[in-house]
């Protein structure tokens, strides 16, 4: 670190003793004692370093944009001559005429799988095997095949309805859908999420997991990481802040203090003189408000008496100068 006397940075230009870092540490640990928000810490070449879950409340008020796809799509594999899955390939390629030298002529045949039908059969089998040819189409995208021993035992299926809520809807935040046409999403506000980080990170860093983890494609200059504390104060974290560290010398009661992610330009910050007064009734703040005018109009008065009284006495001095005299 920068200082060797106080060992972590909180912020630009701002240090703490690693010995009081390490006590609030134990104080959090014990208070999450059993869970997994525990924080583990270990030293290297003498920088004390933090690392865990850190939990953040959304405060959002405008729709987030999610992405349409993720980054990382299942890719389907090319089917294989010696798969179950090809079998149906496989008349085809014996006739085929583009075949190459050394490839082998003899093909393995897929197993059957011989169903016995039952001594009195339902009167809707030609629907059940209607069903199955349709199940077997929607089906084709998958690496294994399902015989008609399968679909007989299973007995239940998806409608075409709920098939379609699915292929328009996918989780997201907190278990809530949102329109996978315009990919617009509004969690709830008050919810938590939580992000893994360490004591190193500052605070574009944490934002930038928490958008990649949920895959937002909004910036992360239009966010910021606001400290709301019970008494109704409320702190932005600067860009040079690391909010891991500033939550364990919080402490780790969140009925306290949270940590919120909120807009950038909607969220103004509260003072700890302001957040005093939050909380009371309309009533009790204009009688405050009188007070305070009435308090104001006694000390402009005092002000012009003042004024009034030197510009007396300055006047009485000047007027006993005898003529043609000069001040120095």
């Amino acid at each position: 670190m920068d200082d060797p006397e106080y060992g972590v940075q909180i912020g630009e230009n701002k240090f703490i003793r690693k010995a009081t870092v390490l006590s609030h540490l134990k104080t959090y640990n014990f208070y999450y004692e059993g869970q997994n928000l525990q924080l583990r810490h270990r030293e290297e070449e003498g920088e004390l370093i933090v690392e865990g879950l850190l939990n953040i409340f959304w405060g959002l008020r405008r729709p987030i944009r999610l992405q349409m796809q993720d980054d990382h799509e299942r890719i389907r594999p090319p089917p294989s001559s010696t798969s179950w899955h090809s079998g149906c390939n496989l008349d085809s390629q014996e006739g085929s005429p583009n075949g190459t030298e050394g490839q082998q002529t003899t093909q393995q045949s897929p197993p059957t799988v011989e169903v016995t039908p039952p001594d009195s059969q339902p009167e809707d089998a030609d629907v059940m095997e209607e069903q199955a040819e349709e199940d077997s189409e929607s089906s084709a995208q998958l690496l294994r095949t399902k015989s008609d021993a399968g679909v007989l035992r299973r007995g239940q299926r998806r409608s075409p309805s709920d098939q379609r809520k699915i292929r328009r809807h996918r989780f997201s935040i907190n278990g809530h859908f949102y329109n996978h046409k315009t990919s617009v999403f509004t969690p709830s506000f008050g919810s938590v999420t939580n992000v893994r980080i360490n004591s190193c990170m500052r605070t574009p860093q944490v934002l930038r997991v928490l958008l990649n983890k949920f895959k937002i494609e909004n910036s992360p200059d239009d966010f910021a990481l606001y400290l709301v504390h019970a008494s109704g104060e409320r702190v932005k974290l600067k860009r040079s802040d690391y909010p891991l560290v500033l939550r364990v010398m919080q402490g780790p009661c969140e009925q306290v203090c949270k940590v919120f992610l909120m807009e950038e330009d909607l969220v103004e910050e509260v003072t700890y003189d302001v957040a005093q007064y939050i909380k009371f009734e309309m009533p009790v703040l204009r009688s405050f408000i009188t007070k305070l005018i009435e308090e104001e109009d006694r000390e402009v008065l005092k002000l012009r008496r003042r004024y009034t009284y030197l510009r007396c006495i300055i006047e009485k001095q000047l007027s006993c100068l005898p003529e043609g005299a000069t001040c120095m």
